[in-house]
């Protein structure tokens, strides 16, 4: 697929390195000179330097015979207007761009072919809204993912001492819960994926993946690890746009409360939200942080655009006594440095991004692709179409499918129904398919079990 990503900072950059190791045409255009020679000497892609927006240098970077556009400059405007160029002077087939102000994405049908012809809106702040969200709807989860509308979740959990299934094997889940059907779909060991089979032994300290149907998902949470107290308090620090819409989404159940430093954003903040309380200061104060007894707070979130200042006032929080600590943190590299000391979570909004991105890019009929352990490893949902003549999966047992190397089943969705999936489980025409995968490079490959052609008969 040849692919013209504009913008050559952290999403655009990530996004190009996802694509160029799966055998994709790749270029990348930007105005900064030396970002785009430090990712030409990384990578196998193309770059074009200049304003993606215009028409010179989209034709220059290929855009006459491109198949996508995914315009993720920090520019909403850039982003719109690149796309509005690529739809009437070269006809680009799929437009992707990414747009942060609430301003544009709330009004309706501005973005459809006879106004902006945007394909695919990507919103950051909204992902990364939903995925703390759902973090602070399971105490204890490290990453919380929704398939098929929320019909299943997938949940990474740290296995600890004491828990009813650590020291045992994986096949004792369902003697410990006869009523609740799970799969364990991956283990991380060390920083080391362990594909599970049924004599798996759980360890203390293994990151754990399991899929269930919602309904399920704190019943094998429990059996895992210690249940944690449900979260009540939430300190925010940090007033922006995933500060506010974290909190509008989330005050009518918790009490919170955000720390911000602008004066007129806190005036802004305090009009526009209904029951959360506004400070106005800074999170790395100790005595504010006292002040507002952080220590008794269940959730300290460090949502600021400044990766130093997160990092210090949430290992302030977490030392003054906050149970739970999650920090956004933009730099890629600091994310493993930090992340499962002091901070319990570290968050990056790039990897939250990519997901939503790859979802479009990826052959077949992907629904959904989600990064495991900060892009180390993928969960995708496909639908399977066709029939046992034209299709590599439907009518067939998982056991007989010939799934890539590090590649497991993990459920099905049929309908309204949750199957978790079994060495006996046939796939049909119409299920939406959870796959896992360990190793990235066989991503392609899986991608194709999805196709249908007649090159299968």
């Amino acid at each position: 697929m040849k692919i013209i990503i504009l913008g050559a900072g952290q999403v655009g950059g990530t996004l190009a390195e996802h694509l160029a190791s799966e055998a994709n045409d790749i270029t990348v255009v930007d105005t900064d000179a030396e970002r785009l020679r430090n990712l030409g000497d990384r990578l196998d892609i193309r770059t074009v330097q200049g304003r993606g927006s215009f028409p010179t240098v989209l034709r220059q970077a290929g855009a006459d015979d491109a198949d996508m556009l995914v315009a993720v400059t920090n520019s909403d405007e850039t982003n719109m207007v690149a796309c509005q160029v690529a739809y009437t002077l070269f006809h680009t087939p799929t437009k992707i761009a990414r747009v942060r102000e609430s301003a544009y994405l709330t009004r309706a049908g501005l973005f459809h072919n006879d106004a902006i012809p945007v394909d695919v809106l990507i919103s950051p702040e909204q992902v990364v809204t939903n995925y703390i969200k759902r973090l602070i709807e399971y105490p204890g989860a490290l990453q919380v993912i929704d398939f098929a509308g929320g019909k299943a979740q997938l949940v990474a959990v740290k296995a600890y001492y004491g828990g009813p299934l650590v020291g045992q094997q994986l096949r004792q889940i369902r003697h410990h819960m006869p009523k609740v059907d799970t799969r364990v779909a991956a283990i991380f060991r060390r920083d080391r994926p362990i594909l599970p089979r049924g004599d798996t032994v759980i360890e203390a300290d293994d990151e754990v993946f399991f899929i269930a149907a919602r309904e399920d998902i704190r019943a094998v949470m429990s059996e895992l690890r210690r249940v944690d107290q449900s979260n009540k308090r939430v300190v925010i620090a940090g007033g922006g746009q995933i500060g506010e819409r974290l909190a509008e989404a989330i005050e009518s159940r918790y009490q919170v409360k955000i720390i911000e430093m602008n004066p007129a954003r806190c005036r802004y903040l305090s009009d526009t939200l209904d029951s959360t309380v506004v400070l106005q200061g800074s999170a790395s104060d100790r005595d504010l942080m006292l002040e507002e007894n952080i220590a008794q707070a269940d959730i300290f979130l460090a949502l600021t655009n400044d990766d130093e200042a997160n990092i210090m006032s949430s290992l302030l929080a977490k030392r003054l006594g906050a149970r739970k600590v999650m920090t956004i943190i933009n730099n890629p590299a600091y994310v493993d440095l930090v992340q499962g000391g002091e901070i319990d979570i570290a968050l990056s909004p790039q990897l939250a991004t990519i997901g939503t991105l790859l979802a479009h890019v990826r052959r077949g009929d992907i629904v959904s692709v989600h990064s495991l352990r900060r892009g180390a490893a993928e969960a995708i949902e496909a639908i399977a179409h066709g029939d046992a003549r034209s299709s590599k999966v439907i009518g067939k047992p998982i056991e007989t499918i010939d799934l890539p190397p590090g590649t497991t089943i993990g459920a099905i969705i049929r309908d309204d129904q949750v199957i978790i999936a079994h060495s006996d489980t046939v796939i049909e025409a119409g299920d939406h398919v959870i796959l896992f995968v360990v190793d990235k490079k066989y991503i392609r490959d899986v991608e194709k079990l999805f196709h249908v052609g007649l090159s299968f008969f």
